[in-house]
């Protein structure tokens, strides 16, 4: 664990934000069962674009309008036919099942995790 240490600064890179899922899709051309969504980040940020492998604990209209936390200043990736613009984060269980992390309570959109 020791040689996985960041500095303070390292951590103050990641830009952690809440948004809402408002559309779902299919992503049939991913290696791994996967949907496409786009999330609103508020006025400051907008709306993004992801995948991720979620398939197993939550169906497409589930998401819509659920509160999600991603990371917003990755460089935009290529998966597929599909570029994604952020990092939805959850955590991993067992057969590599994610569940996502989200907020508690309803909070607004593009709010910073500090």
């Amino acid at each position: 664990m020791e040689n996985n240490l960041i500095s303070w600064n390292d951590f103050e890179k990641i830009d952690i934000r809440v948004g809402t899922i408002i559309a779902v899709n299919d992503f049939p051309e991913a290696r791994k069962p996967a949907y496409q969504m786009q999330i609103d980040f508020g006025v400051e940020i907008g709306i993004k674009k992801s995948s991720a492998q979620i398939t197993t604990h939550y169906q497409k209209e589930d998401l819509i309008g659920k509160q999600i936390i991603a990371v917003v200043n990755f460089p935009k990736k290529q998966i597929g036919n599909f570029m994604s613009e952020c990092l939805v984060l959850g955590l991993v269980g067992e057969g590599n099942d994610v569940v996502l992390l989200s907020p508690n309570f309803p909070v607004p959109n593009g709010l910073k995790m500090a």
